[in-house]
């Protein structure tokens, strides 16, 4: 068998460059997760302090992305805006978090709502898990999509299908509706299904996503 170059095999394992992705996918699930943590009823929210504290400051980081980038265009120049938006998703996941500890508080000790409405309450809290940490894969992967449009971006933290796969999706990258489905797929099946982590954060990751989504 004919030796492949070291080139093409790098390319194989590790993906290539990728293109240029909007932002709005990514707002879209921010927005998302801003409303289901609004519809979440007072009892599990009071650890936050005032209900509207929270989405006041993720909307705040939100105006500084838009204002600092208004074409909506992620480039490899804009590597700058990751602080924004990496601070973004670690508000969401903490306020989830918190939100989580107030339900599992209330089921163990009781609370004044009844056990149906906290059925109901825990549907927002599993979602919000899913597009924070779908999320958090999308802005860490090889230093996020910024960099990830750069020749010599890092060695990937994922292993998709086509990265394994050379042939079966030419010039293929990935973009946020991947990494979306990578965390979804994550919470409904407890483990990694198709999409492998292959660095410490990417397995720490996702071992901690599911100990969120029983």
């Amino acid at each position: 068998m004919e030796d492949v170059p070291r080139s093409n095999q790098d390319d194989a394992a590790w993906g290539i460059a990728s293109h240029e992705e909007p932002r709005w996918l990514a707002l879209s699930a921010i927005l998302a997760a801003i409303a289901l943590q609004v519809v979440l009823p007072d009892s599990l929210i009071r650890g936050l302090g005032n209900r509207a504290l929270i989405p006041a400051l993720e909307g705040a980081l939100i105006v500084v992305l838009l204002v600092v980038n208004p074409s909506g265009r992620i480039s490899k120049e804009q590597t700058r805006l990751r602080f924004v938006s990496v601070a973004l998703i670690a508000l969401i996941t903490v306020a989830n978090v918190v939100s989580l500890t107030e339900l599992i508080h209330a089921l163990l000790y009781g609370t004044k709502a009844g056990g149906r409405s906290l059925v109901y309450a825990s549907v927002p809290i599993w979602l919000t898990n899913v597009l924070a940490f779908g999320l958090w894969y999308w802005e860490l992967d090889r230093g996020g999509p910024g960099a990830r449009q750069l020749p010599k971006h890092r060695q990937p933290d994922f292993l998709f299908p086509q990265m394994s796969t050379p042939g079966s999706a030419p010039g293929w990258t990935p973009d946020f509706l991947d990494y979306l489905y990578t965390s979804f797929t994550n919470a409904t099946a407890f483990s990694p299904t198709d999409t492998m982590p292959l660095t410490t954060w990417a397995k720490l990751l996702m071992m901690f996503s599911p100990s969120l989504h029983w």
